[in-house]
């Protein structure tokens, strides 16, 4: 039993995709579907509504809210309050799913009154811009992406988890706070992975790069408690030499993109694409 959240702002180009990997799921055998369609100007909700008669034939259940505009959290909080299950996977709409997944995510978390939080394996998406190529060939071999349950686009908790805490609370990054509410062993990572897209170009790398660096320093200032519970490990010189040995090319545009926001400084915007 698991209610799968999916927060989205005028994401008619991928909501699609993203409910047929999901609706294509082995498992669980009960669940709840909960699209938000937070502010959308396009066919976002129209899109998600016609994936009503795939959840029913499936024995599952899919809501599609259509709501003004109350950003990211907003639009969790509205879902949260109408989900039937109380253990719950939050999932962004251009996520593409395995189907093993979400029944290995509630297969992890049903059986336990422990507080835990569970996601996949994550995988770069394929991108087209060579500048996003070049920069995912690095930042695939980072930490954050091959050690732990980074929880990128795609994190699940169970009730106890989710008690941890209320609301959620208006910040730019529901992923690091979600995360750092749990312990590095009460996080679980299950074998099935997921499709998690990079933004397109050089500048919408930087943009996304402020905005993710602002983000986790929010959680950071707001939060300091929570840092006790941050794994990130960090590459060593002799690691990052190797890197740049091996992929000139992928190295000088991921430090390029690193370089120019640290000139520029953190973003300060609201809810756009993540990635």
């Amino acid at each position: 039993m698991l209610s799968i959240l999916i927060p989205a702002n005028n994401e008619a180009a991928h909501i699609g995709v993203c409910l047929q990997a999901v609706m294509a799921s082995d498992g669980p055998q009960a669940a709840q579907i909960i699209v938000a369609a937070n502010g959308c100007s396009d066919d976002t909700a129209k899109i998600a509504k016609s994936f009503a008669g795939t959840a029913t034939a499936k024995g599952w259940t899919l809501d599609v809210l259509e709501l003004p505009a109350l950003g990211k959290m907003g639009a969790l909080d509205a879902a949260d309050a109408v989900a039937t299950f109380d253990t719950r996977a939050y999932l962004d709409a251009d996520v593409i799913v395995d189907s093993a997944l979400m029944g290995q995510i509630a297969e992890a978390l049903l059986h336990t009154d422990t507080p835990r939080y569970a996601s996949g394996a994550l995988r770069l998406a394929p991108a087209e811009s060579k500048a996003t190529r070049a920069y995912a060939r690095i930042y695939a071999q980072v930490p954050f992406v091959i050690h732990g349950v980074p929880g990128a686009g795609l994190y699940a908790v169970n009730a106890a988890g989710r008690a941890r805490w209320d609301k959620f609370p208006g910040i730019i990054s529901d992923d690091t706070f979600v995360r750092l509410n749990f312990t590095p062993e009460e996080r679980i990572g299950v074998a099935a992975g997921y499709d998690w897209p990079l933004v397109e170009g050089f500048r919408a790398l930087v943009k996304v790069r402020r905005r993710q660096n602002a983000g986790v320093a929010e959680v950071a200032q707001r939060f300091p408690e929570l840092l006790k519970n941050d794994d990130k490990y960090r590459l060593s010189t002799a690691q990052k030499l190797n890197m740049a040995l091996r992929d000139p090319l992928g190295f000088l545009v991921y430090a390029s993109v690193a370089v120019a926001v640290k000139v520029m400084g953190q973003s300060q915007s609201g809810w756009e694409r993540g990635r």
